[in-house]
């Protein structure tokens, strides 16, 4: 898979704030004489899903360091005995992979704008590109654990024998049932004592077994009450599984802008409103849009396992960043609503916001979210007049109509 981009990151840069947070210093200073020896080796130090972007700039720093320090690329030279030194291995690289856009997006910002041969490379992808030379790999432990399995099945199949894996997070937040999925793709899994308010799980020795097993991801189930089938990677909401939200908005999707032409599902997940939306109308085509890398690649599966594979496309993007203005009939829309009401209520504003620029005038933004909410004053304000089209205790769903701009 082609990168999408090689930096150095500029020293000092500003944009780095004030440093990693807990987790991040723990795995920095549990990891760095690993990370150091890995780079200097040649081998490859690959960091997962690092929404900080500090363990990114660590790691590319210890790279820097090998290579102004002359241990990696340093060429032959004379010993002090005046015999002929072995070559010094080609520095490794520091590779990233973020299945968030906005995380790689901040991490890019962080990096600067300086290309290079070597330091940091960000991959579009979890597969082999990113994994096949690592000597050390650097996580944040995900808060789902489908998503850890997926990724260390994804480690224990492409890389090689020896990496040793660092996955770390706050103390409060992790179980031993991560320990237990790790253990299902490595032999040996330890943790390390507790500081800055993190613990770190080790993950050495990947099983023979999990080198050569079929993928467990994606999963799909088959949804009899639709007649659909889901597909979904690890991590994705909701999995393989029809959440209540989507539940309540899909029961009124017919009434949604039936001559429209061109809709969006925005925050697709697994892309089951996209799937319905273009199994229900032929002449439709949809877009598919989700911040996550995973929900994306989900969607698409979903909807090539509906025979709609070709009326639905992806796109991994920001708040629909790259689509035009006006260029939308229709936007259904199930803003995350489980992270906290602080976090929930400015995600789904720019939600709102994003599917009013993307509108045409006269199009339609149908929206569920849980009703203790109350987003109908932010969408009459942000897109246009909103009716309430059907309500009950936990969900609301409304339609909001663009007006002219």
């Amino acid at each position: 898979m082609p990168v999408i981009s090689e930096h150095t990151p500029p020293a000092g840069d500003p944009a780095a704030g004030a440093g990693p947070d807990g987790t991040g210093r723990l795995l920095l200073d549990e990891a760095g004489d690993a990370v150091r020896a890995a780079l200097g080796a040649g081998r490859d130090v690959v960091v997962l899903d690092d929404t900080t972007g500090h363990l990114v700039l660590g790691a590319s720093q210890a790279a820097g360091a090998e290579v102004g320090g002359g241990v990696a690329g340093a060429g032959v030279g004379a010993t002090e005995t005046g015999a002929e030194a072995a070559p010094a291995a080609a520095p490794g690289t520091v590779r990233s992979y973020q299945d968030s856009v906005s995380a790689e997006q901040v991490l890019l910002k962080m990096l600067g704008p300086v290309p290079s041969s070597h330091h940091v490379v960000v991959h579009p992808s979890l597969d082999a590109s990113l994994l096949s030379a690592a000597g050390v790999v650097l996580l944040r432990l995900p808060k789902s654990l489908d998503a850890l399995e997926e990724t260390a099945q994804a480690i224990a199949r492409w890389a090689p024998d020896d990496v040793v894996v660092y996955a770390g997070g706050p103390v409060k937040h992790m179980t031993r049932s991560m320990n237990e999925v790790l253990g299902r793709s490595f032999g040996e899994v330890h943790a390390t004592l507790g500081r800055f308010k993190a613990r770190a799980l080790v993950a050495r020795r990947p099983l023979d077994a999990a080198r050569t097993a079929a993928p467990v991801f994606p999963r799909s189930a088959h949804l009899a009450e639709l007649e659909l089938t889901v597909v979904a990677h690890g991590g994705v909401f909701a999995g393989a599984r029809l959440d209540i939200g989507t539940r309540a908005l899909l029961a009124v999707l017919d009434e949604a802008h039936p001559e429209a032409r061109d809709a969006v599902d925005l925050g697709c997940g697994t892309g089951v409103l996209a799937t319905a939306l273009a199994r229900s109308r032929p002449g439709i085509r949809v877009v598919a849009s989700d911040q996550s890398a995973a929900a994306v690649a989900s969607a698409l599966a979903t909807a090539a396992a509906n025979g709609v594979g070709d009326r639905v496309s992806g796109l991994r993007d920001d708040a629909l960043s790259t689509l035009p203005d006006g260029s939308a009939d229709l936007v259904v829309c199930n803003p995350p609503f489980h992270a906290g009401t602080t976090l929930e209520t400015d995600a789904a504003h720019r939600m709102f916001a994003a599917a009013a620029r993307v509108l045409r005038p006269g199009g339609e933004l149908w929206t569920v979210y849980n009703s203790h909410l109350r987003h109908k004053s932010a969408l009459a304000r942000t897109v246009g007049p909103t009716t309430m089209v059907r309500q009950d205790p936990k969900f609301t769903v409304t339609r909001s109509v663009r007006q002219e701009r």
